[in-house]
């Protein structure tokens, strides 16, 4: 049916179509859609007018109508915008100390003209908006101020500002002991360092890493944004936080121009070398700390810089137009800088090749040692440690702690007998007291060491035991009473192929002698040119044998040496004026003849003289040394008689048989005249002292080997008999029995410092309550690595640096070190802080540009000198107390790390932190910095490994 419909409709509609056409025709179409839009125009048009009409008909009466009044508090503002704007007073006390607020305000005015005030004035003149920003900085300083003055910063300054550079320096040192590890040759080091160091910081602290705010810009700036914006939230009142326009322009002034700038030149490696030069510009460079810089550098950068250096200047040298005495002058100069160009080259080339040696290795190997005997190793605090160190390994500890606890149990024992003594003749008697002590003491010893239960025992002539015990139980103990007995075990010490033999073939003897600096570099074989390098050379010439070498060679030896002295001058040194004398000499080998030259002052070969004379007494009385001259010895008169006189002194010195007379002189001899700066031993009244204070330093030294030595409670006992002379009494002599009764096993070496620990634990030496000894010993755990040491240095050093702040300040050096915390803090020190921040950001009151980057030669020649002017500044004794090559390793290690920026940024960063923490204890900054640096990379692997391992565990 619908489909009918349709059809219908369709058939109905054509048809009115057709007739449609049939009666009107075809233009029909045309005037009837003409018809329409006329009609539908027209329409539009009437409507239009109609409108427009009436609109204004209606616009008329809306204008003659009545409408009620405006509210009253639109015209006031208009009236209030119209006038001119109130001065808003602002109070210009900040701290309370006119000093800190005169240079504080003058910040405040130079951040706002450099940061907001140049682009703020090309949008408005109206100035309160800046007053209103200006008043809510003051108002956050004032603040800081007072919060400031509440803390106690003793702690952070003794305590928290020393550990964590403690920490510090120990992440950076196992993460270049785990890059060692590996032993792979890496593309970028540096880069691998980095990573490696924020993989031991995450395994070490546990709960925060700063890889993110150290190694990328955009998080660094977020984290400085985020924490600038919560201490606006602390200091600001809630009303102008809240006001986020401030805010943000308070916050990007802070984070921006202020923190991440000073951040960026405290953390600039090269910012801290120029610093550490400029703080220690009073030493002078030392040739031979230069060469050895040079020898040991392992980065080519360094190398090359130096290298381009000396060839500029060698070709400045080689353009001058010289004649008479200068000619020598600058010749010696060339061959000094073609010797450092020679040595950068080969050092170059062994590092480009990847035939990196070990020096010990290399001598053990192939090197010539020079022997060190026994007694002196027993009396030499750093040979000793390696020797007790050998002595553990081979089963033979009891042999050598028996020798040191007898040396110790002697010396003790004559201090009470003439202790006993005096006290005799003043009438006073205890008798019996100190010899029940005595006997106590020696019973001790022969328990511990020769006695059927001693564990180890010490393996000697039975005989000799016996004769002890009768002696001991019949007889008063003398100072003696072990002589027999110590004397057999130094001989079986001294020729058992198990003990001291053997030793001098073990790695540890050689490390010993780098220790002593007694071990030359050897000659490097296997170059690519086939031929031999040495690093003991001279500009002139190359000296193949060692100083160890040359000391060994028999008088019968056909090395021969002579030496003159060529030529004099007088040198101006920063204001001070001496003498210098050039010595040219020959050596000739059977196979060569060389020659070199070297300066030497008058104070050398006086030093020189006086330390010969104190080994071959029998030189005093042949060899006699020009004497000194106080007034005119510049003369030139003067200065010809000396040369004379210092030359017949060399001929008499360097005659064949004054050298068969005294062999060991060689050694001393060709020290002197190599082509190196002379190393002096000591200066006049450091001779003349020890003449006096020797035989006491000997007696003393003894007694400190033996004591420190000895385990911990028969220690304890024989320091007690040593420092309490004249104090006997019954509990004394309980206590040192007990102490020698109740004795631990021997010391063993220990491993305390765990793989992954931070500093911040209180170290394990009862020093806690004297704060210098406690910051002293942990920088030199960590910096020298003593932990990884014996036991026995370890306490040497801390008793040595108790005596030495005991005699410098005495017991009132906490309370000294809390005053000068206070100078530190007090207004005079802060504003001289905000001053030379002030000078530095705006110098003469124009913001400081930014400085160019220097040129990276530049850059590289001031880490050499750097390096340099440490080495040299490292005093001697420190040397002889932990070894010369332990003390070289510690402190490049430590200039080593100051030389990555982002490892110095996380430095900076974990300063900034603690200084936080402990201004605003009750704000939980410790939790908040968790927080923000969650989204470390090196956490979430740390997480992922810590998951993974415990979920097995959790699983069983």
């Amino acid at each position: 049916s619908c489909l009918q419909t349709s059809l219908s409709i369709w058939g109905w509609g054509s048809l009115g179509v057709v007739l449609f056409l049939v009666t009107f025709g075809p233009f029909a179409i045309f005037y009837f859609a003409f018809y329409i839009l006329c009609f539908v125009g027209g329409g539009f048009v009437v409507t239009l007018l109609f409108g427009k009409s009436n609109s204004e008909k209606y616009l008329e009466q809306c204008e003659h109508s009545f409408l009620p009044c405006t509210s009253v508090g639109i015209p006031k503002c208009i009236e209030e915008m119209k006038r001119e704007a109130r001065p808003i007073k602002i109070d210009r006390r900040l701290t309370g100390a006119n000093i800190i607020d005169e240079p504080l305000q003058q910040v405040i005015q130079f951040s706002l003209r450099d940061y907001v005030q140049y682009w703020y004035y090309t949008l408005s003149d109206d100035e309160s908006f800046l007053l209103e920003i200006r008043q809510a900085l003051q108002y956050a300083l004032v603040q800081f101020s007072a919060r400031s003055k509440e803390t106690d910063w003793q702690p952070y300054f003794t305590t928290r500002l020393v550990d964590d550079f403690g920490t510090h320096l120990r992440v950076f040192r196992k993460a270049q002991q785990r890059i060692a590890e590996k032993g792979d040759q890496m593309k970028d080091q540096a880069e691998e360092l980095v990573d490696t160091f924020f993989e031991v910081e995450v395994e070490m602290e546990k709960e925060v890493c700063r890889d993110l705010v150290c190694t990328s810009p955009k998080d660094e700036e977020g984290f400085l944004r985020d924490l600038c914006e919560v201490l606006l939230y602390i200091l600001l009142p809630p009303g102008d936080f809240q006001n986020k326009i401030m805010r943000y322009f308070v916050r990007e002034i802070l984070s921006r121009g202020i923190l991440l700038p000073l951040i960026n030149q405290l953390s600039d490696p090269d910012y801290i070398n120029q610093y550490v030069i400029w703080m220690i510009r009073d030493s002078n460079c030392n040739y031979e700390a230069f060469m050895n810089i040079i020898k040991l550098s392992d980065n080519i950068g360094e190398l090359e810089a130096v290298k381009d250096k000396a060839s500029e200047e060698l070709q400045y040298l080689r353009s001058l137009d010289t004649a008479g005495d200068d000619i020598n002058t600058i010749k010696n100069q060339i061959n000094s800088l073609l010797y450092v160009i020679k040595v950068c080259d080969s050092r170059i080339q062994r590092l480009q090749s990847g035939k990196e040696i070990d020096t010990v290795k290399l001598a053990a190997n192939f090197g010539k040692l020079c022997t060190v005997p026994l007694d002196h190793i027993l009396v030499d605090n750093v040979a000793l440690q390696f020797f007790m160190d050998y002595m553990q390994q081979t089963g033979g500890q009891a042999h050598l702690f028996f020798w040191m606890t007898v040396e110790g149990y002697r010396v003790t024992a004559q201090q009470q007998l003439e202790v006993l003594q005096s006290r005799q003749k003043d009438g006073k008697h205890q008798t019996n007291q100190t010899k029940g002590l005595l006997r106590a003491a020696a019973f001790g010893v022969y328990e511990q060491y020769l006695s059927e239960k001693a564990s180890p025992r010490v393996n000697i002539d039975d005989n000799l035991v016996a004769k002890l015990a009768e002696t001991l139980n019949h007889e008063d103990p003398t100072p003696e009473i072990f002589d027999d007995i110590q004397r057999k075990v130094y001989e079986l010490m001294l020729r058992d192929e198990r003990f001291y033999p053997s030793f001098k073939q073990n790695v540890l003897y050689v490390r010993m002698l780098a220790e002593l600096d007694m071990l030359k570099d050897p000659s490097f074989r296997g170059s690519d040119d086939g031929e031999g390098e040495s690093f003991n050379g001279s500009p002139t010439g190359s000296i193949n044998l060692s100083l160890d070498d040359l000391s060994n060679v028999p008088s019968d030896e056909t090395v021969q040496l002579h030496a003159y002295i060529s030529d004099t001058g007088v040198c101006n040194d920063h204001g001070k004026t001496y003498a210098l004398y050039a010595i040219t000499v020959h050596r000739r080998n059977p196979n060569s003849e060389e020659t070199w030259k070297t300066y030497r002052r008058y104070s050398d070969f006086h030093d020189f003289h006086m330390r010969i004379t104190e080994q071959f007494e029998n030189l005093a009385n042949i060899l006699k040394l020009p004497g000194k001259k106080t007034f005119n010895n510049m003369d030139r008169e003067f200065l010809e008689k000396r040369k004379k006189d210092l030359n017949a002194y060399l001929q008499l010195l360097l005659n064949p048989e004054m050298m068969k007379a005294s062999p060991a002189l060689a050694h001393y001899v060709y020290d002197f005249l190599e082509n190196k700066a002379y190393s002096k031993g000591k200066g006049d009244f450091a001779r003349k002292m020890d003449t006096f204070v020797n035989p006491l330093r000997n007696s003393m030294r003894n007694v400190s080997n033996a004591v420190k030595s000895l385990p911990d409670s028969l220690a304890e006992g024989m320091t007690k008999m040593s420092d309490n002379m004249g104090k006997m009494s019954e509990r004394l002599g309980q206590d040192i029995k007990q102490s020698f009764f109740k004795v631990p096993p021997l010391i063993q070496k220990t491993y305390s410092d765990p793989d992954h620990c931070r500093v911040a634990a209180p170290i394990d030496d009862n020093v806690d309550d004297n704060i210098p000894l406690r910051v002293m010993l942990l920088l030199m755990d960590e910096v020298f690595d003593l932990k990884e040491r014996n036991q026995w240095l370890r306490r040497n050093i801390k008793n040595l640096l108790q005596q030495l702040i005991r005699a410098t300040y005495g017991d009132t050096i906490n309370r000294k070190i809390v005053d000068h915390v206070d100078w530190m803090t007090s207004p005079e020190q802060v504003a001289d802080a905000v001053k030379r921040f002030r000078d530095a950001f705006w110098p003469n009151g124009i913001l400081a540009e930014t400085v160019p980057r220097r040129d990276k030669a530049i850059r590289m020649r001031t880490r050499v000198a750097g390096k340099t002017k440490l080495l040299e500044v490292m005093p001697d004794e420190l040397k002889h107390i932990i070894g010369a090559e332990t003390t070289r390793k510690g402190i490049l290690r430590v200039f080593e790390m100051f030389q990555h920026a982002q490892l110095n940024k996380r430095m900076v960063y974990v300063f900034l932190e603690r200084f936080l923490e402990t201004l605003f204890p009750q704000n939980k900054f410790h939790e908040l910095f968790n927080k923000l640096h969650s989204r470390s990379k090196q956490m979430q692997r740390y997480k992922q490994r810590l998951h993974s391992t415990q979920a097995p565990s959790l699983q069983k």
